[in-house]
């Protein structure tokens, strides 16, 4: 087995990365290979020093591909190095003083409350199979701040409409349980029923499914999101990600603690949580003024 071979099995079983990122990490180092090749008559890259690997950053950047692009096609070689080093095939990374290019800090705009209900409010309850499971899925996203290929991969055994609860699995394959609001355990068993009335289902493990019983799909749930959104909102991202930053800003604003809604999110440090405190500060302040004795007039 060679050492690309053996840096996707250790990606798989042990860092239990997803199918698409090792695929990504997998082609970004077939894209340096390549590189290497043409530039360097080198197949190996193994064993390469940190110019041969910036003079392909610059090529990436000559070929327009903005910053953050460039960044991460560098983390997979890094993860690549790392992985060796901890092999022991090598003794110090080519990449050991590299720094990453500048990357604009770019602001995740949440949806208001109001654009939420507008979009909810205006969609019926109760009328067709397509109706019910769009809305149920706005809902989930706006109520559960779940992951979009968490809401695709969600599985029908892991629905408990009795338990009023839920059970995704997460990043690196981590199951976490979230809880369903009531209102929402309704629009689920509606949803249930409908989908039993589909004239075949194909991929019947899985929870949220097309007319034709198809599992979902990643652009077939953003342009479901950016469709209903669209018309309230002239944000200029309309994702289901921008669903889950709502979801955590929205409950931060309300009070909510940093510890609860990282929990829910299902991130592994409370650094990755604190992306969202930036939008509860606004409300923060407001409170503060409007609270603070040495305001008052």
């Amino acid at each position: 087995m060679n050492n690309k071979d053996a840096f996707r099995d250790y990606l798989q079983m042990e860092k239990k990365y997803s199918p698409h990122t090792v695929n990504a990490y997998l082609n970004d180092l077939g894209y340096f290979e390549t590189f290497n090749k043409h530039q360097f008559d080198q197949e190996n890259i193994d064993q390469v020093n940190y110019n041969q690997i910036r003079s392909w950053i610059v090529s990436l950047v000559d070929d327009n591909l903005s910053n953050v692009s460039v960044n991460r096609k560098v983390a997979s070689l890094k993860a690549f190095y790392k992985f060796l080093l901890k092999t022991k095939q090598i003794e110090v990374s080519p990449l050991v003083k590299h720094k990453a290019l500048k990357t604009p800090k770019t602001l995740q705009i949440p949806f208001s409350e109001k654009e939420v209900l507008d979009v909810l409010n205006h969609m019926p309850n109760t009328i067709g199979f397509e109706e019910i499971r769009n809305k149920l899925i706005i809902d989930l996203f706006y109520t559960t701040g779940m992951r979009r290929t968490e809401l695709i991969h969600l599985k029908s055994i892991n629905v408990n409409l009795s338990g009023g609860t839920i059970k995704v699995l997460g990043k690196r394959n981590k199951e976490r349980i979230l809880p369903v609001l009531p209102l929402i355990t309704e629009q689920f068993s509606l949803y249930v029923q409908e989908r039993l009335c589909l004239e075949s289902i194909v991929d019947n493990d899985y929870f949220f499914l097309t007319k034709k019983g198809l599992k979902l799909n990643d652009t077939f749930v953003y342009r479901l999101i950016n469709s209903y959104f669209s018309a309230v909102s002239e944000k200029v991202k309309k994702s289901p990600h921008i669903l889950r930053h709502t979801f955590a800003t929205h409950l931060l604003n309300n009070g909510a603690d940093l510890n609860s809604v990282k929990e829910l999110l299902g991130h592994s440090s409370l650094a990755s949580t604190q992306i969202y405190t930036h939008n509860s500060l606004t409300e923060l302040k407001k409170v503060y003024k409007d609270a603070h004795p040495r305001n008052q007039k």
